[in-house]
């Protein structure tokens, strides 16, 4: 009998049922080196000590995109080793800072499936949560992929596709406790701007660009200990080039928002996203926002900004065609909060 798991395919998940995911990770200041390294991350909260100390925390958490990978890539093995894409995201919640030291593991109950009308694939929905060594949720999120059948003659399961709202309220909204903005230094943040001088529809190009290249993209899903077959193995897609991991593009977006973004300082919620089209090395990412809502929250200096975020090989802030089909270019369509100072 084999010992080795070719992972699992579409027939392969049932309704309802939990998956413990392998390998917890014990994250350390090397995580965040190396996520420094590989985007231009510049976020004061995740980048000093003295700023997040300023801001009521007892030192700087870590990005919150890093736990965001730290978790998926715990549930790739399980999830989306044969995928051939992960489609889109929502109801995430960022729900407590973590710290160098602290140990992750994540658990995912499939709450979806849907055989495609090819009968090659079907699509498989997830509901994520990372936590603490403690036990403490940190993360959860729903993600949907597309997997491909091990048998195109199996029998599709029953149908369901799970009710997802379309964005979350900012009372789900979690501030860490402790955080406080009210005494916020805009001068080491990089940008004077606060929540009050954004307004709803508001576009914000972030006019820097990054070019993808394959070393980078693959030490970073490694990093993440992503193990999807088609960001490392060649002959895993039909036209045998590497995809890039979503999240590196995510990352990489987030990382541009700075320009203009420099004070929407953590994430909170995922309300929804999608990758739109692949990305491969080579391609040049550009990014824009636009601020969809503004809220107050109870904590001391504290609000809620929900952007828009999208990635594209090409600048400017076009994003569907005359038919409203996403355009060639665009990579990443994201809907997010984040707090900022009041």
């Amino acid at each position: 009998m084999s010992k080795t798991s070719p992972g699992r395919f579409f027939e392969d998940y049932r309704l309802g049922e939990v998956i413990d995911h392998a390998v917890p990770r014990t994250l350390t200041a090397g995580e965040r080196a190396l996520y420094h390294a590989l985007y231009p991350a510049r976020h004061a909260l995740h980048s000093s000590d003295t700023f997040a100390q300023g801001c009521g925390l007892p030192a700087s958490p870590f990005d919150d995109l890093i736990v965001f990978h730290t978790v998926f890539g715990k549930t790739v093995p399980d999830i989306s080793l044969n995928a051939v894409a992960n489609l889109g995201y929502a109801e995430g919640r960022w729900l407590a800072p973590v710290w160098p030291g602290d140990t992750l593991s994540a658990r995912s109950e499939v709450i979806g499936l849907k055989q495609t009308s090819s009968g090659q694939t079907g699509i498989v929905w997830v509901r994520t949560t990372g936590r603490s060594q403690h036990g403490a949720p940190v993360l959860d999120y729903v993600r949907w992929v597309m997997v491909r059948k091990r048998d195109a003659a199996a029998a599709a399961p029953d149908t369901h596709v799970p009710d997802l709202r379309a964005a979350l309220d900012p009372g789900d909204l979690t501030v860490p406790e402790g955080l406080d903005f009210t005494r916020y230094d805009f001068a080491a943040s990089g940008e004077r701007y606060a929540l009050g001088d954004y307004t709803k529809g508001e576009i914000i190009d972030h006019v820097d660009a990054v070019t993808v290249e394959e070393a980078e993209h693959m030490m970073a899903t490694r990093l993440w200990q992503n193990t999807a077959k088609v960001h490392f193995d060649t002959r895993a897609r039909p036209d045998g080039r590497r995809l890039i991991y979503g999240g590196h593009v995510i990352s990489l977006a987030r990382a541009l928002s700075f320009n203009g973004l420099a004070n929407a300082q953590m994430l909170a919620g995922l309300n929804a996203g999608s990758h739109v089209n692949p990305c491969h090395a080579s391609d040049t990412v550009t990014a824009w926002s636009e601020v969809l809502d503004t809220a107050p929250t109870d904590a001391p200096g504290i609000g809620a900004i929900r952007l828009r975020l999208v990635a594209s090989t090409e600048p400017g802030t076009d994003l569907r065609d005359a038919d409203g089909r996403y355009l060639g270019h665009v990579l990443l369509d994201l809907d997010y909060w984040a707090l900022c100072p009041a």
